[in-house]
């Protein structure tokens, strides 16, 4: 993993990009992290990053982790609907494989 500061990375910005290959790239301001630059290998591995990162899809998680938590439990398919409603309809690909699992 390689630290660089905002003014590394803008002046040299391919090389970093390049860097995200071999791991991520800390991105520091007045040498505290403010980003990381992560390497993308396709368009699933986007997805699910994009994906870990959404407030919607986390929100239904969170939700769905109550409602087992009370006994009661989210179906496969209410469950991809709600997926569907929140990203505004886009395609599902093969990045929805991955479940999260509670504990």
């Amino acid at each position: 993993m390689k630290i660089a500061s905002v003014a590394e990375v803008k002046a040299h910005l391919s090389s970093y990009l390049k860097a995200t290959a071999e791991g991520p790239v800390v991105v520091t301001r007045n040498g505290n992290a403010v980003a990381v630059l992560l390497g993308v290998r396709d368009d699933d591995e986007l997805e699910r990053l994009l994906l870990a990162h959404s407030r919607k899809l986390n929100a239904i998680l969170d939700a769905a982790d109550r409602r087992i938590d009370e006994g009661a439990g989210l179906g496969h398919d209410e469950f991809w609907q709600q997926v569907e409603s929140a990203s505004g309809g886009r395609e599902k690909t093969g990045g929805g494989k991955k479940r999260r699992t509670k504990g």
